[in-house]
C-alpha cells in the first residue's frame, strides 16, 4: 500500500510540475510505440517479399542452384584433382548455407533505397516513432529473409551424403544463421543508409560481398594458403559463420568417398572451436548492429 501511495504522489507531483502524463507512463508509451514501429517496419518488408511471386520463387530456388549445380560442377573439378577421395558437396554444403544467408540479407537492404526514392522513408522519418525502430525493423525483415532461405537448404540436410541429421545440428544451425543473418543485414543496412544511386549499391556490396565469401572458406578448405590470405581469413566475420556452420553440421559426418587416391587428402572440418566462432559472430554481429543504427540515426 505505502508504494502505491508513493507512486499515486509521484504521478501528482508530475502533473503538478506541468506534464502531460506521469513520467512512467511516457516512458511505457514511447517504449510501446518503439516496439510497434519496429513490428511494423519489419511487417511491410516480409509483405512486400512474400506478395511478389517471382521474387519469393527465386527465393527457394536460388539455393538449390548453389547446392546442386555449383556443388556438383565442384565436385566433379574435385575428383579430377583429387582421384575422387572426397565428398565435396557434403564439404560443401555448410559454405553454401552461409553464402545463402550471407547474400540474401545484405541485398535485402536495398529496400531502404527504394524507399528514399519513393517517398516512403521520408515519411517513416517524419513519424512518431525513433530512428532506431526504423533501422531494427528493416535489419530483422531482411535477416528474416535470409533465414527463410537458408530453411530451404536445412531441410535438404537429410538428403545430403553422408550427414546425419540431430535435434543439435538443427538446432545450433538455426542460432548460427540467425546470427549471421543479423550481423551481415546489418553491415547492409549501414552501408545502404548513406546511398542514394540504385546503381551504386550492387557495385558496393559485390566489393564487400566476394572477398568475405571468397576468404571464408565456403567454397574451399582454408589449408595451405600463403601467410596474407592466412591473415585476411582470420579478419573475415563470415569465416567464424562457415566454420560454425560446417563445424556444427558435419560433426560426425564422413566427407571421404572411400575412393582409392592417389595423393592422400585430409580436410579440416572445423579450424576454430565452436564456442570462439559464436563468441566472434556475436560479437561482430552487435558491432555491425551498432554502426548500423548510427549510421541510420544521423541519416538525412
Amino acid at each position: 500500500m505505502a508504494e502505491e501511495e508513493a507512486t499515486v504522489v509521484e504521478d501528482r507531483i508530475a502533473i503538478e510540475d506541468g506534464a502531460s502524463e506521469p513520467v512512467e507512463r511516457k516512458r511505457r508509451h514511447v517504449l510501446r510505440r518503439s516496439w510497434r514501429g519496429i513490428y511494423v517496419i519489419w511487417l511491410r518488408d516480409f509483405k512486400i517479399f512474400w506478395r511478389d511471386t517471382p521474387r519469393r520463387i527465386g527465393a527457394f530456388v536460388q539455393p538449390l542452384v548453389y547446392l546442386f549445380i555449383l556443388g556438383t560442377g565442384l565436385q566433379s573439378a574435385f575428383n579430377t584433382f583429387s582421384g575422387g577421395g572426397i565428398k565435396f558437396v557434403t564439404f560443401m554444403y555448410p559454405g553454401i548455407i552461409g553464402m545463402t544467408v550471407l547474400f540474401t540479407s545484405m541485398f535485402s537492404a536495398i529496400s531502404i533505397i527504394y524507399d528514399r526514392q519513393f517517398g516512403f522513408l521520408k515519411e517513416v522519418m517524419a513519424a512518431p516513432i525513433p530512428r532506431t525502430s526504423v533501422a531494427v525493423g528493416k535489419i530483422l525483415g531482411g535477416g528474416t529473409m535470409a533465414l527463410l532461405q537458408g530453411l530451404v537448404l536445412l531441410v535438404l540436410m537429410p538428403f545430403v551424403g553422408g550427414i546425419g541429421i540431430t535435434f543439435y545440428k538443427v538446432f545450433m544451425t538455426l542460432i548460427i544463421m540467425v546470427v549471421i543473418a543479423i550481423g551481415t543485414t546489418s553491415l547492409g543496412v549501414a552501408v545502404a543508409a548513406r546511398l542514394k544511386s540504385l546503381e551504386g549499391f550492387p557495385i558496393i556490396m559485390n566489393f564487400l560481398l566476394l572477398p568475405m565469401l571468397f576468404l571464408s572458406g565456403a567454397m574451399f578448405p582454408l589449408q595451405g594458403l600463403p601467410t596474407w590470405m592466412k591473415v585476411l581469413t582470420k579478419i573475415d566475420p563470415l569465416t567464424y559463420g562457415v566454420d560454425a556452420l560446417r563445424g556444427t553440421i558435419l560433426k560426425g559426418a564422413s566427407i571421404t568417398s572411400g575412393a582409392t587416391s592417389a595423393v592422400p587428402i585430409s580436410l579440416n572440418i572445423q579450424n576454430y572451436p565452436l564456442s570462439l566462432d559464436i563468441l566472434v559472430l556475436l560479437g561482430i554481429s552487435v558491432l555491425f548492429t551498432v554502426f548500423a543504427i548510427w549510421r541510420f540515426r544521423s541519416m538525412e
